[in-house]
């Protein structure tokens, strides 16, 4: 770690725990759709309370955690792509740009699936083929986002994974 580097506390635990819970939730319903129904379905409600849990911790949680400190203007977003593939990113002490929207993508496709997967019961047809679109965007959503942390670890030269786990990230200046 170098003199203008130091440890900062980003992750709170409640953060952490949410995270990797839905991690493992996810890999559940994933693991479980073909052949273990009632769990698949109960692991989707499970899906549903964190993500709820979240958006309320998104409105009243820890400074890092709020929306309010990582949703930031598309066009914020696009600048901070365009330091991204010009290979001199935007070092940001929470969620980048590109990580704030990716939250909401996710959530927001978790709960599409998750609300689909529940409904299918009350007609079958049409919400099993929504919720068969929603489960594969969230499929993508989720490659894409752990491509991102990959890519965004070796540029930032930080393990975000760890920070995932450890909570820490580094603050670097200058930073946002």
């Amino acid at each position: 770690m170098d003199i203008q580097s130091q440890k900062v506390p980003v992750w709170d635990p409640f953060v952490r725990v949410f995270h990797w819970s839905l991690v493992l939730a996810y890999l559940g319903t994933w693991a479980s759709a073909e052949e273990w129904a009632g769990l698949h379905n109960q692991l989707g409600y499970f899906i549903l309370v964190l993500v709820g849990l979240r958006l309320l911790w998104g409105l009243v949680g820890t400074r890092y955690a709020r929306f309010s400190s990582f949703l930031r203007a598309p066009r914020t977003a696009m600048a901070y792509l365009r330091s991204l593939a010009a290979g001199r990113p935007t070092h940001y002490v929470g969620h980048n740009p590109i990580g704030g929207w990716m939250v909401i993508a996710l959530m927001a496709s978790l709960t599409a699936t998750a609300v689909t997967g529940v409904t299918i019961g009350v007609e079958d047809g049409l919400w099993e083929e929504l919720h068969e679109i929603a489960a594969n965007l969230s499929l993508l959503l989720v490659a894409v986002h752990v491509g991102g942390v990959l890519v965004a670890s070796l540029l930032h030269e930080e393990n975000l994974i760890r920070a995932m786990l450890t909570g820490n990230k580094l603050r670097r200046n200058p930073d946002v």
